[in-house]
């Protein structure tokens, strides 16, 4: 038995049993074509048409539930055929991203910006979502790729890469006490209302134990999902706030000072989160190498086939 065979079993129904016309559709000849479907016959051993003579002129009662099994064969052939083109035209198809709220406020748009004038055929989709969210839409396949901050621990069928370290900031107004001061330490920081992150933020934890480490309860004032919300706060004189490096801009936030906090609660990592063995058009593995210079298809390819989930560039 072979797809031949099966292929001009249904071209003959769908030909009205003509097989001349079925040969003429198929770019074969019409004895080729007899010979095959006999040949399928005599294997199966049913007749599947009705004939007479070399004249078929229908199908049997058994040949009824082979057409069947023979349509969703060739179903399934077809979608095979559609599926290889589209892998194999690796300028066109989609690119879902998955990201932190920071990464993709601050870091993503300038390189979305580069890829979409690259890949202008690629249909480009965001998603947003907790860690363990950007996790689960890796792993079920919702996401080809996740960015996202921190996350200790390997996840099962999910590779994370580390290719970036995040410092972390403490932003006050211009015209604020701490705004004069050199190097901070962190009872400077303890004696102010403080703006941060929520719980669910990945680098929270790390906060907390750098004032734990010291003997001291941070004085937490306020907490919110995003920076944008924590830099409102500041700007409205309510606090000062600790927020990861990338989401200040000193153009943006012209009324705003920053100073850089990594020596007193380390630096965060950007780690890059993909399902293990996934297949990844030419055109994803693109994106990811404008995500850091550290990250190239080799690095990427070797972490998809290998044993370990946790890799550090």
């Amino acid at each position: 038995m072979n797809l031949h065979q099966l292929r001009f079993v249904r071209e003959a129904v769908r030909q009205n049993f003509n097989l001349t016309k079925v040969a003429e559709t198929l770019y074969t000849s019409q004895p080729g074509v007899s010979k095959a479907i006999i040949e399928l016959e005599d294997e199966l051993g049913v007749e599947i048409f009705r004939r007479h003579g070399k004249r078929i002129l229908g199908v049997t009662e058994p040949g009824q539930v082979i057409l069947r099994s023979v349509e969703v064969i060739m179903q399934e052939i077809d979608s095979l055929r559609r599926a290889a083109k589209e892998f194999t035209a690796q300028d066109t198809g989609s690119l879902t991203i998955a990201s932190s709220y920071a990464e993709a406020r601050y870091f993503l748009p300038e390189i979305i910006s580069r890829f979409t004038l690259k890949f202008s055929k690629v249909r480009l989709s965001m998603l947003q979502g907790t860690a363990q969210q950007l996790i689960e839409y890796v792993r079920d396949g919702t996401a080809d790729i996740a960015l996202m901050l921190e996350q200790d621990g390997e996840v099962d069928n999910v590779i994370g890469i580390t290719f970036s370290q995040r410092e972390y900031c403490l932003i006050v107004p211009r015209d604020h006490p701490l705004a004069q001061s050199g190097t901070l330490a962190l009872e400077d920081i303890a004696g102010y209302p403080l703006i941060t992150y929520e719980q669910t933020f990945p680098g929270r934890k790390r906060i907390e134990w750098a004032f734990l480490q010291r003997g001291l309860e941070p004085n937490i004032h306020i907490t919110a999902l995003t920076a944008d919300i924590i830099k409102a706060c500041v700007e409205l004189g309510m606090g000062v706030g600790l927020i990861v490096g990338m989401a200040y801009d000193g153009e943006r936030d012209r009324n705003l000072h920053a100073i850089p906090v990594g020596h007193l609660f380390g630096t965060g990592r950007s780690r890059l989160l993909i399902r293990k063995n996934a297949y990844l058009r030419s055109y994803v593995y693109a994106f990811i190498e404008m995500l850091s210079p550290v990250l190239s298809r080799g690095i990427i390819e070797q972490a998809l086939s290998g044993e370990k989930t946790e890799y550090e560039i």
